[in-house]
């Protein structure tokens, strides 16, 4: 809890340095780790009535993405979220692993069997879209023109009405992997990446890769944390 409030503070600082955009094009792209960061704290911070979202905590799992920002983006959020009298969050069935062993985040939040992108829309006026559609770090197209939002809006109604609540629904039981013990046991024993691949017979980018499998089958992208939830499950 100390952690998540920690976040939601650092995220408010955010939203306090991101100051009003002097132009609001209909769309506009943001690049870079700071420009997209400053982008999602001033989303957090124009929250006022609603937020809808479409969220995929697997796939940012998966990849190599800096744990700062994980926490500044998702600092974010939670932060819009208790700003927003109403809050709707869509995430797919895969992913519930990683929801489960989030910050539960405030609102309303249903499973789909999938979902067609990442989105964020605050207020029905503003929306963000990953530019490659799944990694908002990867830069995002900020939307403000009203029949493209209203459109996104009109796409998650209809995920909304199709899915189911979150509220009762408990991940599948998941063993591991056997492909991802010899990576699991390397992570248990502080090898470094290079001597672990060396070891494995992998290369780097393939050892990269099955780290990035077992972060995501363990629902976390810290690699501190992922010896405790591997023997929460009985995986050691």
């Amino acid at each position: 809890m100390a952690e998540s409030a920690g976040s939601v503070m650092l995220a408010r600082s955010a939203m306090g340095r991101a100051g009003p955009e002097p132009q609001r094009p209909p769309a506009r792209p943001v690049r870079g780790t700071r420009r997209v960061s400053a982008a999602l704290a001033g989303l957090a911070a124009s929250a006022r009535h609603e937020l809808l979202t479409f969220d995929d905590p697997a796939v940012s799992a998966a990849r190599a993405i800096p744990e700062p920002f994980l926490e500044l983006a998702g600092a974010c959020m939670r932060a819009a979220a208790e700003r927003a009298g109403e809050v709707r969050r869509i995430v797919p069935r895969h992913a519930l692993p990683q929801v489960a062993g989030a910050v539960r985040v405030p609102g309303r939040a249903r499973v789909a069997d999938s979902i067609p992108f990442k989105m964020i829309v605050v207020d029905r006026t503003v929306a963000a879209v990953p530019l490659d559609l799944e990694l908002l770090y990867n830069g995002l197209l900020l939307i403000r023109d009203p029949v493209v939002v209203q459109a996104l809006v009109r796409a998650h109604h209809a995920s909304w009405d199709t899915s189911q609540e979150l509220a009762g629904l408990t991940p599948p039981a998941r063993d591991l992997p056997p492909q991802l013990r010899p990576v699991l046991d390397a992570l248990l024993a502080g090898l470094t990446d290079e001597t672990a691949a060396a070891r494995l017979g992998m290369s780097p980018r393939t050892y990269s890769r099955r780290v990035g499998e077992l972060m995501a089958a363990l629902g976390t992208t810290s690699r501190f944390r992922a010896g405790a939830e591997a023997a929460r499950r009985g995986w050691v």
